[in-house]
Formats: structure tokens, C-alpha cells, sequence
């Protein structure tokens, strides 16, 4: 066979792969069960970290304030050094709309070796615990996020019933614009290719995992993993979350959401850009080595099947066309799922390696950008690499 064909073969044995052996990630299927409640509600706080959120919150806020839920549950909103009015917008909303008190506060720039967000958790979750009694649970969403009213409940009652330490659930993302319909699905198809929340969900597996923008915790548990001080500088807080709750003992869950909504939108390619590049570079761990992978890897298994199939078509080479076709066709037929949960066309599905090149390419700027001194930036801070915490 042609060098062309045996790219093709290597690929689609890796489709093959990944289709029978990487966690059934492509299905989405992983949703929260419907569960009865328990015979008592144990007592949760709602800890909302919020930084220039003003645009979000008259949507978010309110949602939280609404939510139908038979315990006792009170919000925590922490304002981090916010320049658009966030903290008294807030303060606004607790009192137009009433329902679950709402307590705002202002902790001020976080201290050496904490990003901002986690800094703002910390002071969160301290405010929960001088509660006396203190809540049993803590839900740890972000000021981006709507939760329909019985979101806090069924929550809440999926850790009781199955016995679970964390609950998270990956946020629907706004789809509306072209560059959303063609980028947000996939980024929620590799991140489960990346952590399939089979795997997440078994209590004996190393995968560990969750979606930040919805995360029900066991105070306990927290206390045992020593979050957020443990992960202190995680900038991809929700996997370091999930870590640190799984090795210290905790289980957990992942799964996709039905009634709960990320409302911050992502018209244009360069907002998107920012969302993955941000982070992106800090997901390989900051290694060059990772990264080289990473791109290599990505060509193979989803620039090389359009290639080496218009390389076999042109060329005369069957075998480099018939197998890079059958492992475009194995590509598109495992991201359909997602595009039907989010609702979109099934014409998307071949385009996928059109988007894997935009994320391979915002992939390679969040390292170019890293060693350039500007790291993970976000909302007007940088964070350099994390250095390593000894362990306590």
C-alpha cells in the first residue's frame, strides 16, 4: 500500500478505537436521573462567584432566587473586583425578585497563588460554613448560568439517593449564531472524548472530571479534599474540583444537562477563540511535548480521513480512499449525537474536521500566548504557570 493509504488505515483503525474503546464518550445518554427525594433535605449553600457579570446576572440571578426547593438553601454571591456595578446589581435582584436570600460580598483582589475565581470560592464557601448549623451541601454555579426552579432539587436528590459526594452537570452552551452552532457542540463532544463520563462515573476509575458551571458538593467531602486550597491555582478549576473530591475517597458524577443553561453568548469566532484558547495550553500542562502530540494526534484522526480520501480519489488509490472515507464516516456518525442534543442540523457532523483545525489552531495560539508571558488570561487577569503545592 501507498504511504496516503497507510495514514488512511491508521486512522480509521483510530475511529475504530475510539468508537468500541474510549468510554462509549459520543453517546449522550449520561443525563441526571429522576430520583425521589430523601425523607429530610439536608440544607445547601449556593456559592456564585461573579467577576463584571452585570450582562448575566439579571437572567442568572433570579433563576437561583426561584428555585422550588423543600430544604433550607441560601445564596452566597461573591463580587470579584468587579467594574460594572455587580455586587449592588445583585443586591438589586435579591430584593426585586425575593425568594432564596441572597448575600453579597466583595473579598477584594485574591492573595499570592490563588486565581481569582477559586479566591472567590474560598470566601464563598467560608461565609456557608459560619453558618450555624452549617449547609450539608454546596453548589458551586457560576454567574453565567440559569437552572430551571427544580434544577437545586433533582440535584440534590441524585446525591442522596445514589450516595454520590459530587454532582455536576455540563451546562447546554448557547447555540445561536453561525460560529456557536459550528464550534459549541464540538467542544462539548472532545471534552467528553477527553473525559468520558462513563469513565467520570465509575466509582473505581482513575477519570475524574466535571463541568464547572454546575457542581453539587458534600461539604464534607470538601473538607476532606481541602477545596479550594488544594487547587488554589488550578486554572481549569472543575477538573482539579473532581480530582481532588475522587483521590481523597469522594464519588462522583458527570452528566449533560437538560435544565440548566449557560446564557453568556459567543456571537463571534474571536469570543470562542478565548474561551478555549485561555485554558487550552494549561489542559497539556504547560509541556511542549503534550503539545506536539496534541497536534499530531489531532491530524491524524481528523484532518487525516478528508485528506487521504480526496488524496485517493485524485490519485487512483482505493485503499487510501475507501479508508479514509469509512473513518470520516465512523467520525461524523459519533459526533451526530451531540449535534441532536444541542438541536442542530446533521449536515454539521461532516465538518468536524473543519473545527478540529480551528481548535488544533487555538490549541497552538494558548501556547504561543503562554510563552509570551500572557498565560491564561481572562476578564483582565493573567495566570502563569501553577507552580507545584507541596502536599499537606
Amino acid at each position: 500500500m501507498s504511504a496516503v493509504a497507510w495514514i488512511a488505515v491508521g486512522s480509521l483503525a483510530a475511529w475504530v478505537w475510539l468508537l468500541l474503546g474510549q468510554g462509549f464518550f459520543w453517546r449522550t445518554d449520561q443525563r441526571l436521573p429522576r430520583r425521589a427525594g430523601p425523607d429530610h433535605w439536608p440544607s445547601v449553600a449556593i456559592v456564585v462567584p461573579a467577576r463584571d457579570e452585570a450582562d448575566m446576572l439579571p437572567v442568572s440571578l433570579p433563576s437561583l432566587q426561584a428555585q422550588d426547593y423543600p430544604g433550607a438553601a441560601e445564596i452566597f454571591l461573591v463580587d470579584d473586583c468587579s467594574k460594572d456595578g455587580t455586587g449592588d446589581l445583585a443586591r438589586a435582584l435579591s430584593v426585586r425578585y425575593g425568594g432564596l436570600p441572597v448575600t453579597v460580598v466583595s473579598p477584594g483582589e485574591p492573595e499570592s497563588g490563588w486565581t481569582g475565581k477559586l479566591w472567590a470560592v474560598r470566601h464563598g464557601i467560608a461565609l456557608a460554613r459560619a453558618r450555624e448549623p452549617a449547609p450539608e451541601f454546596l453548589l458551586l454555579t457560576d454567574a453565567d448560568i440559569a437552572h430551571e426552579p427544580d434544577s437545586l432539587r433533582e440535584l440534590v436528590a441524585t446525591a442522596c439517593s445514589g450516595g454520590f459526594d459530587l454532582v455536576s452537570q455540563m451546562a447546554r452552551l448557547r447555540v445561536a449564531s453561525a460560529w456557536e452552532r459550528l464550534v459549541v457542540p464540538a467542544f462539548v463532544y472532545f471534552f467528553a472524548q477527553l473525559y468520558p463520563f462513563r469513565w467520570v462515573n465509575r466509582a473505581k476509575a482513575r477519570t475524574a472530571a466535571a463541568a464547572g458551571g454546575c457542581v453539587l458538593l458534600r461539604t464534607g467531602a470538601a473538607e476532606r479534599a481541602r477545596v479550594p486550597e488544594s487547587i488554589r491555582q488550578a486554572v481549569i478549576d472543575d477538573v482539579s474540583l473532581a480530582r481532588a473530591v475522587k483521590r481523597s475517597g469522594g464519588r462522583i458524577w458527570l452528566g449533560l444537562a437538560e435544565r440548566v443553561d449557560s446564557v453568556r453568548p459567543y456571537p463571534r469566532l474571536a469570543d470562542l477563540w478565548r474561551m478555549v484558547s485561555r485554558s487550552a495550553y494549561a489542559q497539556l500542562r504547560h509541556n511542549p511535548v503534550l503539545l506536539i502530540g496534541t497536534v499530531l494526534g489531532l491530524a491524524l484522526v481528523y484532518l487525516a480521513p478528508p485528506v487521504t480520501l480526496a488524496a485517493g480519489l485524485l490519485g487512483s488509490d482505493r485503499p487510501a480512499a475507501w479508508a479514509g472515507g469509512a473513518a470520516w464516516a465512523v467520525m461524523a456518525g459519533t459526533y451526530m449525537p451531540m449535534l441532536g442534543y444541542y438541536r442542530q442540523s446533521m449536515w454539521l457532523a461532516p465538518l468536524l474536521p473543519f473545527t478540529a483545525v480551528l481548535y488544533l489552531l487555538m490549541t497552538v495560539d494558548s501556547a504561543v500566548q503562554h510563552h509570551r508571558g500572557r498565560g491564561a488570561a481572562w476578564k483582565g487577569r493573567t495566570y502563569a504557570r501553577p507552580e507545584a503545592a507541596p502536599d499537606r
